[in-house]
């Protein structure tokens, strides 16, 4: 390594250490910036939710395991030996098919190039499975005996056949969905004037681009930044750009700035870090060559990852999966207890069983948390301006009760299963929380981050016993520590561990009232 390549790599290191410091010492908006009209325009139009080619991919290779499945068992079933049992065919072609998806993903045959164009793979599709069947009928005889050479030739013939033909549906359905929008990223350039005119055009070169701009936003004025840039309206001003991310469900933001306007770029970040999006520095005309491990590419077109969307992809479904099963499953256990809070909520106050109240979610998102009552309906206050004390007066005797155990959260389990709670992560806050008189997000530099993943019934503050009144600037503080510390370190494991706390942790109520 050359000493320029390494005094290049530690400029980065030391970029990026700059920006985890500013980002945690630096105040968000505090009320969302009108869009004007053309930008609320094009944020309409991207509402709908997209759907993540990582995700297809994965779901892609989970098809063509049960299509090489279902072909090696038909062919079994009706051309192999008859005293074999269904257990040993079912686990060597089971077997075989997993070998062939392996292959295929070996082959780079599950990249989104590859799939658009299946004419390109057609050699690695039959060569995988040539070799996944091989070894297939190897396990087949050593068990019982091969199938018969009529079955043999069905499976060969068959299986590619089948293959093939759903390849290109498959690349057919993939092209469909791209020129509808369904399937692509969306990225919004930050940034605008000759940088951004290169961007755009080194990403509409790339072939089977996934990438959908949605258009350019910058601070500078008309003469130095055009209103079209490369075919792409500029949209606002960065402080509309939060707005506008949230509101178009954009999945990248592409900075378009070269990497020496460090003070620039921090200023940047500092304000849109907030957002559940990736974050990325364009570096395809940046001159210093670093190493090939510093980027990551859209297409050939390098980046410096500055920031990632937390719980992405896969990692978000496998979380939800964890949210419902265990919801399900403490529904199922808890409900005589959530029947006996319902029964003694009706029948110790005037008024409903349930209080709902608006509170912060996904994305900055307003959402309706479930709660058992514990106020009188007369003195209750939806929007928590006013937090509940020690001895507080507004609260039912049942409701001081409930609180304490934390009964009263129990019908987030519903909120949870309807998808806008998750089990594990930072609690939702009501819209208009505040402590003394100010709102948390006058007290808490980046306040928002929090909300780059879904809130959560439990948390990591609150097992470490951050839980039940915010009467200090301190407290909300290491509540918002602690919840970025969760982002920051998600795992199912770590959401397993919160949640098997939990229950011994409410034993301290100190703070509960």
């Amino acid at each position: 390594m050359s000493k320029l390549e390494g005094q290049e790599q530690f400029d980065i290191e030391a970029f990026r250490r700059r920006v985890s410091d500013g980002v945690a010492s630096t105040p968000d908006p505090h009320e969302p910036v009108e869009l004007n009209p053309l930008a609320r325009q094009v944020a309409e139009q991207f509402r709908d939710e997209n759907y993540s080619p990582a995700m297809l991919i994965g779901q892609y290779r989970l098809i063509e395991f049960l299509l090489m499945l279902a072909v090696g068992l038909a062919t079994e079933l009706f051309f192999g030996p008859s005293e074999r049992s269904l257990a040993v065919r079912f686990c060597i072609i089971g077997a075989g098919s997993a070998l062939v998806v392996l292959l295929l993903q070996l082959a780079d045959a599950y990249q989104i190039p590859s799939i658009r164009a299946p004419s390109r793979t057609r050699k690695r599709l039959v060569g995988s499975w040539l070799l996944g069947i091989a070894i297939s009928v190897g396990l087949l005889m050593a068990a019982d005996g091969a199938p018969t050479t009529t079955g043999l030739i069905l499976w060969v013939f068959g299986g590619a056949a089948v293959l093939l033909v759903e390849r290109f549906l498959i690349a057919f359905g993939i092209r469909n969905w791209s020129r509808n929008g369904i399937m692509e990223r969306r990225a919004v350039i930050v940034g605008g004037g000759q940088p951004a005119k290169e961007l755009a055009r080194a990403l509409e070169r790339q072939p089977d681009n996934d990438i959908r701009i949605c258009g350019i936003f910058d601070d500078r004025g008309n003469d130095r930044s055009p209103e079209v840039v490369a075919g792409y309206p500029k949209l606002g001003t960065f402080a509309e750009l939060v707005e506008f991310s949230r509101l178009a469900r954009i999945d990248m933001l592409i900075i378009a700035l070269p990497p020496t306007a460090e003070d620039r770029i921090l200023q940047l970040i500092r304000k849109l870090w907030v957002l559940p999006v990736d974050i990325r520095l364009a570096a395809h005309a940046n001159r210093l060559r670093f190493r090939p491990r510093a980027y990551s590419h859209v297409g050939s077109v390098p980046m410096f990852d500055i920031f990632d969307k937390p719980i992405r992809d896969w990692d978000s479904v496998a979380k939800r999966a964890f949210d419902i099963f265990f919801s399900l499953l403490a529904i199922f256990f808890l409900w005589p207890i959530m029947l006996g809070v319902a029964l003694a909520v009706k029948f110790t106050s005037p008024g409903p069983i349930l209080f709902v109240q608006k509170r912060h979610g996904f994305n900055n998102e307003i959402i309706n948390v479930l709660k058992f009552r514990s106020m009188y309906t007369h003195l209750s206050d939806p929007t928590a301006k006013l937090a509940v004390t020690k001895g507080d007066a507004r609260v039912t005797p049942v409701g001081r009760f409930i609180r304490k155990s934390s009964l009263d959260e129990l019908p987030q389990f519903f909120n949870v299963l309807r998808g806008n709670l998750s089990l594990v992560g930072p609690r939702p806050h009501a819209v208009q929380a505040q402590t003394g008189d100010r709102k948390y997000v006058d007290v808490v530099e980046s306040y928002f981050a929090r909300h780059r993943v879904k809130p959560g019934v439990t948390g990591w503050a609150q097992i470490n016993g951050l839980r039940g009144e915010i009467d200090t600037d301190e407290k909300i503080r290491a509540r918002i520590t602690y919840d970025l510390d969760y982002i920051e370190n998600w795992s199912l494991l770590f959401d397993l561990k919160i949640l098997f706390l939990t229950p011994i942790r409410l034993l301290n109520t100190d703070n509960a009232y």
